[in-house]
């Protein structure tokens, strides 16, 4: 029997650097041993940076520093041969990347009025089936839906009914894409607040509140 010191889960850090601005998400670059972190400097800019494993240290391969501070990113819509990396900034802007030549974004588009607290996608690296999709949360209150082949406007959105509070979205995830036409989004909220949007009938299929607290896990399971 293992002893009680080794029975619980462990988490080793293996390697570790430091950054000189805040880390707001970091993702794993698919079929790689690199991952791609971003974040916001000091003086109000955007970072987006690729570091690599090492044997001995965390190498960083690519540094950009984009206008905008950088909130939310995900793999989730991209094909794997392309590997585009898609972000939300705090202008509400949703962008997507070429990591290699990351000066200039693939695709961007002025997606919400206020800061991209959440970004998912689906569709891409084989998950899911149905076209490839990238679902945005944001601090306007609205939820929106977006087909990177088509410009400027969402394929979906979900905002509040003129008698509702506009509510601050956390937390967003695709999920259920087990056909070319079923998908759902789920979403967080500020005041606790879950709703599970279907968008073949452009529904509410559920709905509850839990406390604050819980939210990212409810979300993302």
């Amino acid at each position: 029997m293992m002893s009680g010191g080794l029975a619980s889960p462990q988490i080793i850090a293996h390697l570790e650097k430091s950054l000189d601005y805040t880390i707001f998400d970091v993702r794993w670059i698919p079929c790689s041993a690199r991952f791609v972190v971003v974040g916001s400097h000091a003086r109000g800019t955007g970072a987006l940076q690729v570091f690599e494993m090492g044997q001995k240290e965390l190498v960083c391969s690519k540094k950009y520093e984009k206008k905008d501070e950088i909130k939310c990113c995900t793999f989730g819509a991209t094909a794997l041969q392309d590997r585009h990396l898609a972000t939300g900034n705090f202008k509400g802007k949703m962008e997507t990347w070429d990591l290699e030549k990351g000066d200039m974004p693939v695709y961007s588009v002025k997606a919400h009025s206020e800061i991209i607290n959440c970004i998912d996608g689906v569709g891409g690296l084989g998950i899911g089936l149905g076209a490839p999709e990238i679902v945005t949360g944001s601090r306007d209150g609205t939820v929106k839906v977006w087909d990177v082949r088509q410009e400027n406007d969402p394929v979906a959105m979900m905002q509040p009914k003129e008698s509702e509070a506009k509510r601050d979205c956390w937390a967003v995830a695709f999920g259920n894409s087990y056909t070319e036409s079923e998908r759902v989004v789920a979403a967080g909220y500020d005041n606790g607040d879950i709703k599970l949007f279907d968008l073949r009938s452009m529904s509410v299929r559920w709905e509850t509140n839990i406390k604050k607290r819980d939210m990212w896990t409810a979300v993302r399971s």
